[in-house]
């Protein structure tokens, strides 16, 4: 996950933490690969034609406790590998494991300018995206369909789910 974190861009990493984060720390580490695979689960892509099938996307969503039907969802994908589809496809698989665990609404915390996640989202959602704006930042909630559907995927990498122990 470090290795991972530590080859996106700034730019990468700012967008997907919304904040300078040039290195994950142990906590950080720990936090983002112990999952219990219902209130917690990701997904992660690798490049099986690489040397170590190195981690180059990961979605995941946290389901707290007031809330049962919704979760925070983030979604990261490396550089060289954004704008191929994978991220779709990530989303698209995520959102299929999300309601089979209960989850019927995914919320983002994004940068307003993040025009990627915007469009990831409105295209599961058929259109159907709420935004609330507040200055940089824009909360984006949407209702799952009944099928994560085809958001698209070209890219050649695996995907696997982490569902922990």
């Amino acid at each position: 996950m470090r290795a991972s974190h530590a080859r996106l861009s700034p730019e990468s990493r700012y967008r997907r933490f919304l904040a300078a984060k040039p290195q994950l720390s142990s906590a950080d580490a720990r936090y983002l690969v112990e999952i219990d695979g219902s209130d917690h689960l990701a997904l992660v892509a690798t490049d099986p034609d690489q040397d170590g099938q190195p981690i180059v996307g990961v979605a995941r969503y946290i389901r707290g406790p007031e809330d049962r039907e919704a979760a925070e969802l983030a979604i990261v994908v490396a550089d060289e590998y954004q704008r191929q589809g994978l991220g779709g496809e990530l989303l698209s698989r995520l959102a299929d494991a999300a309601l089979a665990r209960g989850v019927r609404r995914f919320r983002a915390t994004t940068l307003a300018d993040n025009a990627a996640i915007h469009r990831l989202l409105s295209r599961l959602a058929g259109g159907r995206l709420q935004a609330r704006r507040s200055g940089e930042i824009t909360e984006l909630e949407v209702e799952l369909p009944a099928r994560g559907g085809d958001i698209g995927s070209t890219t050649p990498a695996m995907i696997a789910a982490c569902v922990g122990s």
